[in-house]
This record gives C-alpha cells, sequence and structure tokens, in this order.
C-alpha cells in the first residue's frame, strides 16, 4: 500500500498535459522529469508495453478461457476469438472509452464477488479461525513450506511475491500510468495517492484472501491434482452454493479479467505517448498485437502464460523501485505537506511556489488552479 501510495503520488506530480488536453504520466514521466534520465524512462516504457500490453493479457486472456471452459464447456479458441473481437471494440474507442466501461464494470463485479465470499464466510463462520491458522502456519512454518514448495521456506517466499505483485501491482509502476489521469480531489498530489493506495487493499486483503479461504474451506485444494487457478475457485464454489457457483465465477473472472485487458492497453499507450510514438501506424501495430496475445493466451496453460509474465515484470520493476527511493525525499515532502494542510483544518491544494527544488520539472499551471 505504501508503495502504491508513492508511485501514484509522484505520477499526479510529474503528470503533463498531451495535445489533447488529457492528462499523461506515470513512471517514465516522473523518472524523465524527475530523475533527468530519460533514457531510463524510454527502458521502462518498452518494458511496460511488452509485459502489460502484450504478455498479461495473454494471462487475463487465460483465465477468461478456463473459466468458460470449466463453466460452459466452449472451447478456448472460441472464447479467444470472442475476447480478442470485444477487446478490439473497446481499445480502438480510444482512453475515454476504456474508463467509461471499467468506472461501470469495475465496482460492480468487486462488490458482488465481495457479498458472494461473505455469505460463503459466515455459513462457515466457525470454521475461519482454523483456515486462517493454516494459511499462517503454512506461509512462516519451514516444515509446511518445504511440504509445499520445492527449495523451502525461500521458495514459498518467492512464489507468494511473485502472485502478490501479479494481483495488486503495486510497485511495478502499472497503475500510476492511470492515476496520472485523474484529477484528484482534494487537488493535491497525494490524493490520488491514497486512493491507489485502498486499491491494494481491497484486491489483496479482501478478494484475494476471501478467494483463498474459500478455497480451503471448500476442501478442494487437492496437491498434485492439477487443478490449479480459475477452475480450481470454481471448483470450491460448487462446493459452496452449487453448480451456480461454477458460471458465477466465470461470469466474475470475464468482468475482472475484461476490465483488465483494456486497463493493461491503456498503460501500454501511455508508454507509446512516452516514446513519441502514440498516433496512427504505431498506435495500430500495437492494437493488433494486443488482440493476438489476447488469442495466443487463451490457448496456452496457465503455467506458460505465468512463466512469461513472471519474467517480463521483472525488469520493469526494478527501474520503478529505484525511482521511488530516489525521489522518496519528495513523496515524504508532499505527505508532510497534505497533512499539515488537514491538521489546518485546511482541504489540501498543492501550491507549486512551496516547491522550489520542482521549478522546470513539473507543469506548475496544472496545479495552479483548484480544480
Amino acid at each position: 500500500m505504501a508503495t502504491a501510495y508513492a508511485e501514484s503520488t509522484l505520477a499526479q506530480l510529474y503528470k503533463v498535459r498531451n495535445d489533447e488536453g488529457q492528462y499523461r504520466g506515470g513512471p517514465a514521466f516522473y523518472i524523465a522529469r524527475g530523475l533527468g534520465a530519460s533514457w531510463a524512462g524510454a527502458i521502462f516504457s518498452v518494458c511496460l508495453i511488452l509485459a502489460f500490453g502484450l504478455v498479461f493479457n495473454a494471462v487475463q486472456a487465460n483465465s477468461i478461457a478456463d473459466a468458460m471452459e470449466g463453466a460452459f464447456g466452449l472451447p478456448k479458441l472460441v472464447t479467444g476469438i470472442a475476447v480478442a473481437a470485444i477487446s478490439g471494440v473497446v481499445i480502438f474507442g480510444g482512453i475515454r472509452q476504456i474508463a467509461k466501461v471499467a468506472e461501470i464494470v469495475v465496482p460492480f463485479m468487486a462488490i458482488v464477488y465481495l457479498l458472494m465470499a461473505l455469505y460463503v464466510l459466515v455459513v462457515h463462520i466457525g470454521e475461519i479461525p482454523g483456515v486462517i491458522g493454516l494459511i499462517i502456519t503454512s506461509a512462516f512454518g519451514i516444515g509446511e513450506a518445504a511440504a509445499g514448495f520445492t527449495g523451502g521456506l525461500a521458495a514459498a517466499m518467492l512464489n507468494g511475491v511473485k502472485r502478490g505483485l501479479f494481483s495488486n501491482e503495486a510497485g511495478m509502476g502499472s497503475a500510476p500510468n492511470i492515476a496520472a489521469v485523474a484529477t484528484p480531489h482534494p487537488h493535491h498530489p497525494s490524493s490520488q495517492g491514497f486512493v491507489q493506495a485502498l486499491g491494494v487493499f481491497i484486491d489483496t486483503i479482501l478478494i484475494c484472501t476471501a478467494t483463498a479461504v474459500m478455497i480451503l474451506l471448500s476442501g478442494m485444494l487437492v496437491p498434485e491434482s492439477g487443478v490449479t487457478g480459475t477452475q480450481l475457485t470454481q471448483a470450491a464454489m460448487q462446493v459452496h452454493i452449487g453448480s451456480a457457483g461454477v458460471a458465477f465465477i466465470a461470469v466474475a473472472i470475464f468482468f475482472f479479467a475484461f476490465t483488465s485487458i483494456i486497463g493493461n492497453y491503456s498503460y501500454s499507450e501511455n508508454a507509446m505517448t512516452f516514446l513519441g510514438v502514440g498516433t496512427g501506424m504505431p498506435i495500430m501495430i500495437l492494437r493488433t498485437a494486443v488482440l493476438a496475445m489476447v488469442l495466443w493466451g487463451s490457448l496456452q496453460t496457465v503455467g506458460t502464460v505465468f512463466d512469461a509474465a513472471d519474467a517480463s515484470m521483472g525488469l520493469m520493476a526494478t527501474i520503478n523501485l529505484i525511482a521511488i527511493v530516489m525521489l522518496s525525499g519528495t513523496v515524504a515532502k508532499l505527505t508532510a505537506d497534505y497533512f499539515a494542510q488537514k491538521k489546518a483544518g485546511r482541504e489540501p491544494v498543492f501550491e507549486a511556489e512551496n516547491f522550489p527544488e520542482l521549478k522546470g520539472k513539473i507543469d506548475a499551471e496544472i496545479w495552479s488552479a483548484k480544480r
């Protein structure tokens, strides 16, 4: 949550306006403008395009295809073609269309999924302490970790970090690209940082924990069974609420993964803008490649697409985390400024003149008036 706060606050601070008057920003921008390292921003942008525009969209398409096959018996090829077609309609509509779709679907799907999880947890309320205890002892008990993961505790921790990073993306430098597009309220960079931190809490502490508990309560997690990922969650829901649970998960996964696909595309479009190739033929090539990866991912195994995702996000996260550390003094000063104004009973407003060290590095006109 702290990492998500820092990167999104920086994205707000160093954002710019493009020729169409839209905000653009993210790690590439605060690396280039805040650290004066345009070359590192360019490397980050290329990594982001490869990771989110291409590989991660294959992972999301794979989740949808698995869910539809498990629930309705649909061939993966059919699902892949359908998802690619729908994604094409949305991404060719531009970033405003992406925002409109996401802002309606994402809150709805999260609330419905959490309500379903809450029902299951209430029904099994007496068993939850034992399940939470099992999770904790399995995570930190050397014997349990050695039994579950080749390589012992270190391998268990590595697997947890990789999946957690894929889940909430904090520190990877993806979410700041969208955080920069927002107009925060109150009109201060820290405002959007707190929103992103809350998003990590909802995703990982609420949604992912609820899913894990439901799976463990169902008894469907069987070592060496080969049932993993989406189909494991479907099997668990079938135990809890019957065959309707399988269809419910398929629909929920579709909305979760589909909005991720269009969001991932918007990240890569933002990176293209930074590289100076955000219009014309380069964007058309990107969009075509995104749809091709959606189709490819729907046909692959879970292991194949996750291995590709793990490889692609390593360099991207490394560059971003180094930049956050180097700019941590600016984050600390922004945070202190925000809370000082709150303590004084004022609505926080960012005033560029109070940060003379940022002169020439930020677009002060963006912050010159409350929006």
